[in-house]
């Protein structure tokens, strides 16, 4: 097909929607590291895992051999309400920038939760309600993920307990109802109503809280109530093996139109968006069938890849949860309140750290008030207003079609708009009054949280 055929939205057809979730672990040579027992040391045991998660999200967990897991049909049907999702030929953007690359971008913003966490959260419900569950516990940072469990559950009839870090839960109320409409009890954290939660605050009464803070409180709350299991919205292999259907989505749009991307781009916090839209074309690469070059990026005030460690640590700040090898800031790190966006994890999905240390992708790390240019800039080109997010990948993908100006490469970018930024019109309204600024921790800082690192 022509390049002057592309259209400026590619939609599939139903029929053309996956049918499987892609495992990329099944093609990478070195798997991630198994989470350990914190009390022994050991690689947990499926016995072990199902104490916390679902049985069949514990099997997808320890899933390193299979390529492709079937996505059951009742998922695929409420897929249906909002997938396939549109890639976008971003025209208008290429026109401004005048550049001669081509941009393109998967959007995971039409569902109404705003974001590409729908398609693990309504995966994990299903499995607990399979199960026989009463509910589940999560935790959320910006929002997002809450928001899309809330859904999920909303529509399966589950109770579900959600644990928002406590600077977003005041910062965005809107999206804490949209929670409580679908159903969801949300309580800012860390909070009084688990044991963790109020050690974390007799060490720290004024802490604005943090993913690993709410991660333990979530865990703590679904261990101590029979019929619950906890879920996570990011980081765990699962996870990103649910989020596949967004990269499986996109290549099978783009092999359609005989497209093939140089450059692909995605915001990176725990990894859930990232590793869904790179896993089929990293797959690609790893089996030596093409070759790309992998962007993740990441905010300067949370720089896990770019200025964190490659080890061992606690997946929460309570140190309740197995061990991980990632690329980590130390559990005990606590974001900036001064940052706006999600992305707040202290560490990197063991799947991309592993992919990260063997050289298979590069990470940068942006300042927020250089985020939000990129957004506003998006806004009024695209017609989109995405969220802080989706916007890290925004600013690294328009500075690589600037780069192709100024070379005259051609270059074709796909980047990962992972969702709409309506509930975060605070952060937008700091930047537009001029008082948003951009905090890096310093090297003491985080020197003093990698001391925090356990023993192993």
């Amino acid at each position: 097909m022509t390049e002057n055929k592309i259209p400026y939205k590619i939609y599939l057809e139903e029929s053309e929607m996956p049918t499987a979730w892609y495992n990329v672990r099944a093609d990478m040579p070195t798997k991630p590291a198994p989470l350990l027992n914190p009390a022994t040391g050991e690689p947990c045991t499926a016995e072990e895992l199902g104490h916390v998660f679902c049985d069949e999200l514990v099997a997808q967990e320890l899933d390193n051999d299979n390529r492709y897991i079937p996505i059951p049909q009742e998922i695929r049907d409420f897929y249906k309400m909002y997938r396939p999702s549109p890639l976008v030929r971003a025209y208008c953007l290429e026109e401004k920038l005048g550049t001669p690359a081509k941009i393109y971008y998967k959007f995971e913003g039409n569902n109404t939760s705003g974001s590409h966490k729908l398609n693990s959260a309504i995966a994990q419900a299903y499995y607990a309600k399979n199960q026989g569950l009463r509910g589940v516990t999560t935790e959320t940072g910006a929002g997002q993920w809450g928001t899309a469990l809330a859904m999920a559950c909303g529509y399966l009839g589950l109770d579900c307990k959600v644990y928002m870090v406590k600077c977003s839960y005041e910062q965005k109320p809107f999206r804490r109802e949209v929670m409580r409409t679908y159903g969801a009890t949300v309580t800012p954290s860390p909070s009084m109503t688990t044991e963790v939660g109020r050690r974390i605050l007799a060490l720290d009464p004024q802490t604005t809280g943090s993913l690993g803070c709410a991660i333990s409180e979530a865990v703590e709350d679904a261990t101590t109530h029979e019929g619950y299991r906890y879920v996570l919205g990011s980081v765990l292999n699962q996870v990103l093996l649910h989020q596949s259907v967004i990269g499986v989505e996109c290549k099978t749009a783009m092999d359609k139109y005989g497209v093939v991307p140089d450059i692909i781009i995605g915001c990176a916090g725990g990894g859930s968006n990232l590793g869904g839209l790179i896993s089929p074309f990293m797959g690609e690469m790893l089996r030596g069938e093409r070759s790309y070059q992998f962007i993740a990026v990441e905010p300067a005030s949370c720089p896990s890849l770019t200025r964190g460690v490659f080890a061992y640590d606690y997946c929460d700040t309570g140190k309740v949860c197995p061990l991980a090898k990632m690329y980590t800031l130390g559990s005990g790190f606590i974001p900036s309140a001064n940052h706006a966006g999600g992305l707040r994890y202290h560490g990197m999905s063991p799947v991309l750290s592993e992919l990260y240390h063997e050289g298979l992708m590069e990470a940068r790390s942006v300042e927020q008030t250089k985020v939000f240019e990129a957004a506003e800039y998006f806004a009024r080109v695209e017609g989109i207003l995405p969220a802080p997010e989706s916007s890290h990948a925004i600013r690294v993908a328009i500075d690589e079609a600037i780069k192709c100006r100024e070379t005259g490469e051609e270059k074709t970018i796909l980047f990962g708009l992972t969702g709409t930024g309506y509930f975060d019109l605070y952060a937008y309204q700091k930047f537009n009054d001029g008082v948003m600024d951009d905090y890096v921790p310093t090297d003491e800082e985080l020197q003093s949280s990698f001391a925090t690192l356990p023993r192993v």
